[in-house]
């Protein structure tokens, strides 16, 4: 029997401003949000204006929101493994202008995936992460990189723990590195979160290899894709091959149902508002 208060969001439009983001979330029915620090698919970010960010943190206050529980999701077209060279820097220069914006918004994590090697291998991979994280943390050092499970397709790297593992022993300040678990991923990367067994494999993996301490933030999606299928196509809560009971069955695990819960699910705030609603009834569920 789980009896904790749920932390629930999803991921939020700022194209209205950052200031509208707070009173958006709560009028969906959450208590926590994720953003892009700037529009995902531009390498020159428009920054943050003052004013907005002033009465960003008015409205984050008003509404009593936790600030460590906000989540940044970095922009699509940062690849700090690709072997590409003008890629990867251009990628480091917007990670780290990313990392800077979340500071600037009190927000201390900023969720990206580890990126693709585009068939240049593992290793190659792994070592131009590396090199990437050591250098936008040594120049901003207050938030926190997670790291986000992936699926095994196009050359991603994070699609287990025991790449990330490889990554988080190999940078300069481990201690700045969380997890982020992505249950649509997850599923079709091969984790069965729908079986009690399937669950505690998962939980074994993450000990044994990098420590369920550095799981900070779940991004709750159900799947369009079978189980291992490496597809990512989210779908809205209950509506996918996870399903209610799969949802049911992972959510009643605590190490999962106490951390921050973001929908990326299909749709905008109507849509959110009611896949957070059915996600509820399903914590009821467990709780009763």
């Amino acid at each position: 029997m789980i009896n904790l208060d749920l932390i629930i969001g999803a991921h939020m439009p700022i194209g209205r401003g950052f200031s509208k983001v707070p009173v958006e979330s709560v009028e969906i029915g959450g208590n926590t949000f994720q953003i892009f620090p700037h529009n995902p698919r531009q390498w020159v970010p428009k920054l943050p204006e003052k004013e907005d960010v002033k009465e960003y943190f008015k409205m984050v206050e008003k509404y009593e929101l936790n600030l460590d529980t906000f989540l940044c999701h970095a922009g699509y077209l940062i690849n700090i493994a690709s072997p590409k060279t003008d890629v990867w820097e251009k990628s480091v220069e917007l990670l780290l202008i990313e990392m800077n914006i979340c500071a600037e918004l009190g927000i201390k994590y900023l969720n990206i995936h580890p990126g693709s090697h585009l068939g240049n291998g593992e290793d190659v991979g792994t070592e131009n992460i590396v090199k990437a994280l050591n250098i936008v943390m040594e120049k901003e050092k207050t938030v926190y990189i997670a790291l986000e499970n992936v699926t095994k397709k196009g050359g991603n790297i994070g699609y287990n723990y025991y790449q990330m593992k490889k990554i988080i022993d190999s940078v300069k300040y481990p201690e700045r590195i969380a997890l982020t678990f992505d249950t649509c991923h997850g599923f079709d990367a091969g984790y069965d979160i729908t079986t009690k067994e399937g669950v505690e494999k998962l939980l074994k993996e993450i000990s044994e290899t990098v420590g369920i301490e550095r799981l900070k933030f779940i991004h709750l999606n159900d799947t369009k894709g079978e189980l291992g299928s490496n597809k990512d196509r989210h779908e809205n809560i209950g509506k996918g091959f996870i399903g209610r009971e799969g949802l049911k069955n992972f959510l009643s695990f605590k190490e999962f149902s106490s951390l921050p819960l973001l929908l990326e699910t299909p749709g905008d705030n109507p849509e959110h508002a009611q896949d957070i609603a059915i996600v509820k009834e399903i914590f009821e569920s467990i709780k009763s």
